[in-house]
């Protein structure tokens, strides 16, 4: 996989990759802690919410999040720059069997998923990545990569604008604020503030929030200093019973995690000008993915997947340095003992992180239009055309396919299927064309 896609050509990787710290760059340490609380605070929101919507323990998933990411470090060989976070696939059907069984049911749902990755990734050991090749060119992942960013607008915007449903000025103006600050931030900060302008902005955006009285500061005082995580397991307490529904209704969804798990390899490629499907291999990656989701439900966390919202921290600060990210995996696991700063970082408004999401997400976006760019993508060819334009659509407008109750293939996991299909039937020259 390095010719016919542009992003993954190592000569490109030199003239891509302008890093002030690369993939195996060890920051000074004063600078290394600030670079790895900018990915904690950018991922805590959501990572936190998940469990919340769910009716599992904050405390835990912020603890597997953690450990999840130092064993994706640990099996990639310390070669790709990805955050394990809580995934919102699966929020309805853990959210149903909670309700109806009980965490083990869930735990089983969660271990399937995994052993799904872990399986993928099995068979890819025989057969390859070469067939990457055939269905992501160009003109393929350029779009999705938008998609990946852009279908998030929606709820950047949501968290902007409104609080428990209901619009509210003060929101809007926190969030433009935060925006406007993370960007000035970025742009006319040097040196070691120059390198973190999330954390500055989320800092700031706080702030503001405090003043226009949106911030609840009671979590906080009525939190304890240290306080152990809840953890559960798949064993009930009257003994192991065996869930088939929980399996059933969550280890399809592996599928629409696993093209995100593509997707944000991607993007990750692109910005960093690593070929991460070579070097460490698609095989790697997905086993450190699953294997991440197993631990998760083995101890009481919801199922992890890679967060968009670390990546579009690395493109905006261009570190790279896995150093970094397990520093926030270590962060992580210590901040889910100590209770009161992990209250505290729950109390960020969803105008401080829609603020910030604003940014964060269309950094992704423009990845995508710069893979676009970069190899020269031509849209008069109708080709071309035909495929992008119902990936963006589809993906950005959350096109989506529900079966049942529990199982919601999203928006951008239809868009990639759907720009993998037109790619693989569609003829190189259209018959109007020739």
């Amino acid at each position: 996989m390095h010719e016919n896609i542009g992003v993954y050509n190592k000569s490109m990787a030199t003239k891509q990759n302008n890093a002030i710290y690369d993939l195996y760059d060890k920051p000074p340490f004063f600078t290394w802690l600030g670079l790895s609380l900018q990915h904690l605070f950018s991922m805590f929101g959501a990572t936190v919410l998940v469990p919340l919507l769910v009716g599992l323990n904050p405390g835990v998933a912020l603890f597997t999040s953690g450990v999840g990411t130092l064993l994706h470090l640990l099996i990639t060989r310390g070669k790709v720059p990805a955050y394990m976070g809580s995934s919102f696939a699966f929020i309805i059907p853990m959210a149903s069997l909670m309700k109806t069984i009980g965490y083990p049911a869930v735990a089983q749902g969660i271990i399937s998923v995994g052993l799904v990755y872990l399986i993928v990734a099995f068979i890819i050991t025989f057969t390859g990545t070469a067939w990457i090749d055939a269905i992501f060119p160009a003109e393929v992942v350029g779009p999705i990569i938008m998609v990946i960013g852009l279908s998030l607008a929606s709820s950047a915007a949501s968290s902007a604008t409104t609080v428990n449903g209901k619009y509210d000025w003060k929101i809007f103006v926190v969030a433009l604020i935060t925006l406007l600050a993370t960007i000035a931030f970025n742009m006319f900060l040097r040196g070691f503030l120059g390198l973190l302008p999330i954390l500055l902005g989320i800092i700031f955006g706080y702030v503001v929030a405090l003043l226009f009285g949106l911030v609840d500061l009671s979590p906080i005082a009525a939190a304890h200093w240290f306080q152990l995580p809840d953890y559960e397991t798949f064993i009930g307490k009257d003994g192991f019973k065996f869930y088939p529904a929980a399996i059933l209704s969550m280890a399809p969804l592996a599928l629409v995690t696993l093209s995100e798990h593509l997707g944000h390899l991607m993007v990750l490629s692109k910005i960093t000008g690593h070929d991460f499907f070579a070097n460490p291999g698609l095989k790697r990656t997905l086993t450190g993915d699953g294997t991440a989701s197993v631990v998760a439900g083995l101890i009481g966390g919801p199922a992890v997947t890679s967060y968009g919202e670390n990546i579009g921290v690395m493109q905006l600060s261009r570190v790279y340095s896995v150093w970094v990210i397990g520093g926030a995996a270590f962060f992580a696991i210590t901040f889910s003992f100590i209770g009161k700063l992990s209250a505290l970082i729950s109390t960020i408004p969803g105008a401080v992180t829609g603020g910030v999401g604003f940014m964060l997400y269309g950094v992704i976006a423009a990845a995508g239009l710069q893979v676009i760019v970069d190899n020269k993508v031509d849209y008069s060819q109708k080709r071309n055309l035909m495929i992008a334009a119902p990936i963006l659509v589809v993906g950005i407008g959350d096109f989506h396919l529900q079966l049942g109750a529990q199982v919601n293939f999203s928006g951008v996991a239809i868009a990639t299927l759907l720009g993998i299909v037109l790619n693989l039937i569609l003829p190189k020259i259209a018959a109007s064309e020739k």
